[in-house]
Order: C-alpha cells, then structure tokens, then sequence
C-alpha cells in the first residue's frame, strides 16, 4: 500500500478530535498531542504507517524570572517524513515552540510541531462539520484594527512611574498577545494589576510569558 493510499484510509477512518483539555488560566479549550497521538496510534498501525522526525533548525533563549529563574524559550523546524510498508513516503515540515523553566522546552516545541504535523498532514476537524448553509449569519461591517495603549501624555496616564514598566515595555506586551488587548487585560488582572501602567518591572517578564503561553495553548 503506498503512503498516498495509507494516508487517506487513515483521514476516512480518524474523524473529529474534540478540544476537551482546557487551560486553567484562560480558560479555552484545545486538543492536546497525547489526544491526537492515542487517537491515530491504532490506524497508523493498522495502515502500517510511521513517522520519522528530523530536526533542521532550532533557536533558543534564556530569559530570567521575576525570582531570579532561567526560562528556556524553544522554536523547532522538524520535517516529518510519513512511510508506508511499501517504502513510498511525503514529508511535512513544520514549526513548534515551547517554554519551559527546566529542560523541556525542546520537547514541547517538537510536540507542538508533531501535532500540527498531524493536524494538516491527515486534515483532522476539531469536532463534527457543521453545513455553511445549516445558519446565516448577521450583516456585519469590516473589524476595526485593534487599539494600542493608551499613549504617554501630560496630565494623563503616566507610564514609567518608579518602579513600574515603561510605554515601550507596554507596546511589547501588546505585540506578544498579537494585538489582542482583551488577553493582556485577562493576564495582567490575573497578576492583580487594574491597569498597565500599574505593572511592576518586576512582574513584567512572568506576564509576557504568561501572555506568550495564553497565545501558544490558543493557536493549539
């Protein structure tokens, strides 16, 4: 049986993988690699297909906790190549990153990009398809581009207070959280800031991971 015919006997049989993991500090849903790897580990056996990773580049950085702690921050490009008994195969090459106070950032990174592999190489839904023409949905106008903090000004809200981050610093976070204020707001509450400017310089490096985990777990 060659990879191409292995592969689509596998898509007809995986069905959906529904999100059922939920993250305990955002709270959304996702699917996590034990769920895609115990969910195709019996077809690819069955179809007598397997995968071999290769990793062909990886960037790492140090950064430092508010506690004085190294955080390890991995990005991974793995090609995975997929065979078949009959020694055909087709590759995908894919990007994954992952945090991690230890040393298993390396390892989170490669199990993001196997399961992302997973995800388009056997194109598996996240729950049951639902036909476009079932719901209509409301006339809308085009999404306004998000807002950016507010900016320094005199007499308003002050940014750099002693202590605390800077605008810059601000922007930064923002960036991170691609552009979604309501994200950062969530993190730096959680951090028990009212406000931005509020934020201590002290907590400023732990609420940027924290915000680059909530994007991460959110992608997933």
């Amino acid at each position: 049986m060659s990879i191409h015919v292995a592969i689509n006997n596998i898509m007809n049989e995986v069905g959906a993988i529904a999100k059922t993991k939920t993250n305990t500090q955002q709270g959304f849903k996702f699917r996590g690699i034990d769920d895609v790897m115990n969910t195709l580990h019996p077809l690819m056996c069955k179809h007598k297909v397997f995968a071999v990773p290769e990793v062909l580049d990886q960037q790492r950085e140090e950064r430092q906790t508010r506690n004085g702690g190294n955080l390890i921050y991995s990005v991974c490009t793995v090609k995975y190549t997929f065979f078949a008994d009959d020694g055909t195969s087709i590759y995908a090459v894919v990007v994954g990153e992952g945090m991690d106070s230890g040393d298993k950032a390396t390892n989170k990174a490669m199990a993001i990009a196997f399961k992302y592999a997973c995800f388009q190489v056997f194109c598996i839904p996240t729950e049951e398809m639902v036909d476009p023409d079932q719901e209509t949905p409301e006339e809308s106008l085009p999404k306004e581009p998000p807002k950016e903090p507010p900016k320094e000004s005199s007499g308003e809200t002050k940014y750099g207070k002693e202590g605390c981050i800077t605008q810059p610093q601000a922007k930064r976070m923002f960036a991170i959280s691609k552009g979604d204020a309501d994200l950062c707001k969530s993190v730096i509450k959680s951090f028990g800031y009212d406000k931005t400017e509020d934020v201590k310089k002290t907590d400023y490096d732990d609420i940027c991971n924290e915000i680059e985990n909530a994007v991460e777990e959110r992608q997933a």
